[in-house]
């Protein structure tokens, strides 16, 4: 088996690809793991994708962006199911978690 050798991209261009792949949606984890699926190991550069993605204004801290995504799912199933007691608890729930959240990141 021969293995083909991939150059390391610069600085430059490793930053770039961690722009790229935010614009379309992904946070620091998703990002991270789609560069090493490309053979990129952000360990080898000098910062890491969350410091990037803060320079641009791109970055969205993950812990409230998957409770808000749980929430729309969540309150989304309880508008169609108006007789589900359980999503209507788990939908007061998550959105206590979600304000936490917001207010303890705000503190930082």
């Amino acid at each position: 088996m021969a293995e083909e050798k991939t150059k390391k991209p610069t600085q430059a261009e490793y930053e770039k690809e961690v722009l790229k792949l935010a614009k379309e949606g992904l946070t620091a984890e998703k990002i991270g793991e789609s560069l090493r699926q490309k053979r990129i190991h952000p360990k080898e550069f000098n910062k890491k994708i969350s410091q990037i993605l803060k320079e641009k204004g791109l970055y969205i801290n993950p812990d409230l962006k998957n409770v808000e995504a749980k929430l729309s799912r969540i309150t989304a199933h309880f508008e169609k199911n108006k007789q589900d007691k359980r999503a209507m608890r788990e939908r007061d729930r998550i959105f206590s978690h979600l304000r936490k959240l917001k207010i303890y990141h705000k503190a930082e």
